[in-house]
């Protein structure tokens, strides 16, 4: 299994069909009871381990879910509200690094928990009109919601699987 990638990339099959984009939105509406699950019992021991060689702690990657979802959902209500907004990008591996990272994941659960009844709140009042609103990424181009619905889901099961393989291939 390849430990930084252990669902694989995220795939792009061509427009989501609304059933595809259900399912979509189903895994991110249910990320953080998935994310709780994967980490229910640690000690602080296993959550300062390093998932793979020169990756993160998975207390990082915890953290690393909350800060690039909230980046995540600031994009799609930019987009929602202006034409093709310019996204602001940021070191998500220095921010990885900063003081808050290091703080209890309970903080990072519940930001998550909440943040996602928003986010899933506000994907299901999407019109299909919404999924073709674009926001310009200053490094990959065009983003597109409907694509980044999906993106989003993948990544958050994509970090799920981090911490479930660690545990897994750990004996944890």
């Amino acid at each position: 299994m390849d430990l930084r990638y252990p669902i694989g990339k995220f795939k792009y099959e061509g427009e989501p069909t609304t059933e595809v984009l259900d399912k979509w939105i189903i895994e991110i509406e249910e990320l953080p009871l998935q994310l709780t699950e994967a980490v229910e019992g640690l000690r602080d021991e296993h959550l300062d381990t390093a998932y793979r060689s020169e990756g993160w702690t998975i207390r990082q990657v915890v953290h690393h879910i909350a800060d690039s979802h909230l980046n995540s959902y600031s994009r799609f209500k930019l987009a929602l509200t202006e034409n093709n907004p310019t996204i602001k990008l940021y070191e998500e591996g220095k921010w990885a690094e900063l003081p808050d990272s290091k703080l209890p994941i309970d903080i990072s659960l519940k930001l998550i928990e909440a943040l996602h009844s928003r986010w899933v709140c506000l994907l299901r009042s999407m019109k299909s009109d919404d999924l073709g609103k674009t926001f310009q990424h200053p490094e990959s181009g065009v983003g597109k919601l409907g694509i980044n619905i999906g993106i989003y889901a993948w990544h958050g099961r994509h970090h799920v699987a981090h911490i479930t393989s660690t545990r897994d291939r750990l004996d944890w």
